[in-house]
């Protein structure tokens, strides 16, 4: 079933048109990943379905309803968010960060599910932990887990592993995978596009605010728009757990590189 739809999104923030004309859709028991430069609409995309940032045209969906249609208790039973943010305004336990993310269940029922969602994580030795006391790593850790508490149809997580080292960002992307396999709806977005690869079933790539490709990782990651979007001459190999992709920062002739070497004298 189709959990997560965007038909033809359109969104400001001031003057800036942060989506323009974005369709596309996540099933439940598929991980999606969203890729793109900085400021190229991912987070946008995410806030959208989750119901925080209002449409100008077009319309979010989950589960067949519209996201603005749907009360507060409604869309948080079927959608849950981690946003980029980490902080934490109070220096609560990491068990009770957690429960917060199942606000409509008793508290005993919210405080085993958080330690059984900390546990997932690897992170259940916080439990006790003031989160304002915490690396950032162990804090990510921890409000991942308020996403998994709330068992919901749908998760949007934005750039969870950002800062992890590379143990427990394989770990994070394997517990969405797994989330994916037990049925949710999972939309990513990340920055590392062989780790997106690696994991998604389909990768969505925005660039100015458009969804300029949606397909298997290797068909949306072309030479042609890892040139265009990311600026980088690239091409995918094949690797024992996968494909792997082989970049270089220039490309030559492509608007979107940063750098473009000069021409020999």
């Amino acid at each position: 079933m189709t959990a997560l739809v965007l038909e033809q999104a359109t969104a400001r923030l001031g003057k800036l048109t942060v989506l323009e004309a974005v369709s596309l859709t996540v099933r439940r028991g598929e991980l999606v990943a969203l890729v793109g430069p900085n400021g190229a609409g991912k987070s946008s995309v995410i806030r959208a379905l989750a119901g925080l940032l209002p449409l100008g045209a077009g319309t979010a969906s989950t589960m067949g309803q519209p996201v603005k249609a749907l009360s507060p208790r409604a869309r948080a039973e079927r959608v849950a968010y981690l946003p980029q943010e980490r902080r934490v305004a109070w220096n609560m336990p990491a068990v009770e960060v957690a429960a917060l993310g199942a606000p409509f269940l008793s508290a005993t029922k919210a405080l085993a599910r958080a330690h059984e969602a900390l546990n997932a994580v690897e992170a259940d030795h916080l439990a006790d932990r003031g989160v304002a006391e915490m690396s950032g790593g162990e804090r990510a850790r921890v409000l991942l887990a308020r996403a998994l508490v709330a068992q919901s149809d749908a998760l949007l997580v934005d750039e969870p592993i950002a800062g992890l080292d590379p143990d427990a960002q394989l770990m994070v992307l394997d517990l969405l995978r797994t989330r994916a396999e037990a049925g949710q709806a999972v939309l990513v977005s990340l920055h590392d596009l062989g780790l997106a690869a690696r994991y998604a079933a389909r990768v969505i790539v925005m660039h100015q605010g458009k969804a300029v490709a949606d397909d298997a990782p290797t068909q949306a990651l072309t030479p042609r728009i890892l040139s265009e979007v990311f600026g980088l001459t690239a091409r995918w190999i094949d690797g024992p757990d996968g494909p792997l992709l082989s970049q270089s920062r220039y490309s030559e002739g492509s608007p979107a590189g940063v750098y473009c070497s000069p021409e020999p004298t």
